[in-house]
């Protein structure tokens, strides 16, 4: 199958897990989308990547497959992390609810529509809570049918940001109560979101937070798609932000250098270039007297997500994460 062909019809699932200490336990859930129970390789789905944070205790395994076949290649990698992370035991200083954390499904190709990976979040949520019983979800974005609620609303409403979050009071949309065993997982679908961590060198998290506020979407002057937390990381402050994609085109104050764009079901959509949140946080940063560590994306942007995930497929590489430090492209 070409890689044209295969473009047209791939997603992606950045699936965030709860454990990144024992990456060879990472990696066995990694596989578990890739393999099947009898070690068969499943066709047409690519791990491009594994971001692992020991502060955070927290993975982004990006897989990626038709939408035909997401469904199948995801809800095995989390019955799999579901049976290996106890969230009774886990530690980490990024926020979490769940064993399997975050189930983000985008589209990469204009001929898949965001309510196809809608479609396959509801089932994928779904499918998890009757393969694994005790196992519960709430939906957001596109998958959030009724009201299409952001995730960080979803995860204000959960109480997710909250040190010692209220399990008891959470109502999830799927599945039982939240056992302590497993937690809370959020699934949903939308445009392709952007994960990218700017590092400060100071470990006074007020001045994380001031930053933080100021580049935020909700504050006048912020920028848009941005969702973002200040948490403490190795000794530094790091500035974790969700870059969603926006519709139409970018402010024209903002345009000097060009904003990464799409098409989805005929509508434009773009998001902030890292080097811009990156130039904003820096600014900031320096007013207060603290320099800047640096930036890393975790994953890729939308595009280097789509051309690599074409790549590894034409050449038949489902752990892509393994090669990608040798093929140079």
């Amino acid at each position: 199958m070409s890689s044209s062909i295969l473009g047209r019809q791939l997603v992606a699932c950045l699936l965030n897990i709860s454990e990144a200490r024992r990456k060879d336990l990472v990696e066995t859930v990694a596989r578990a989308a890739l393999y099947n129970t009898e070690g068969v390789k499943r066709e047409g789905t690519t791990v491009l990547n594994i971001f692992n944070d020991y502060d955070y205790n927290r993975s982004v395994i990006t897989i990626v497959a038709s939408i035909g076949s997401i469904r199948e290649a995801v809800l095995s990698a989390c019955v799999k992390a579901c049976g290996l992370i106890n969230m009774c035991t886990h530690t980490g200083v990024h926020p979490c609810l769940g064993a399997v954390d975050l189930i983000p499904i985008y589209p990469l190709g204009e001929e898949v529509g965001i309510e196809d990976c809608a479609q396959e979040a509801r089932a994928v949520a779904q499918g998890l809570t009757e393969s694994v019983q005790g196992t519960s979800a709430f939906l957001f974005g596109w998958a959030d049918s009724l009201l299409q609620r952001g995730l960080a609303q979803r995860r204000k409403e959960m109480g997710w940001f909250k040190k010692t979050p209220d399990m008891q009071a959470v109502r999830p949309d799927v599945g039982p109560q939240p056992q302590r065993r497993y937690g809370l997982t959020g699934v949903g679908a939308s445009p392709y979101v952007m994960n990218c961590n700017v590092t400060i060198n100071t470990q006074d998290i007020s001045v994380g937070r001031s930053i933080a506020t100021a580049i935020r979407e909700s504050t006048p002057g912020g920028l848009p798609g941005v969702q973002v937390l200040a948490l403490p990381h190795e000794g530094t402050v790091e500035i974790a932000c969700n870059v969603e994609s926006v519709k139409g085109d970018p402010p024209s104050h903002l345009t000097d250098e060009p904003w990464p764009s799409f098409t989805i079901d005929g509508q434009k959509y773009c998001h902030p270039p890292a080097s811009l949140i990156t130039a904003r946080v820096a600014e900031l940063a320096r007013r207060q007297g603290v320099g800047l560590e640096g930036t890393a994306l975790v994953g890729f942007t939308p595009h280097e997500c789509r051309r690599l995930a074409e790549f590894a497929l034409s050449q038949g590489i489902a752990e892509f994460w393994k090669e990608q430090r040798r093929i140079h492209m």
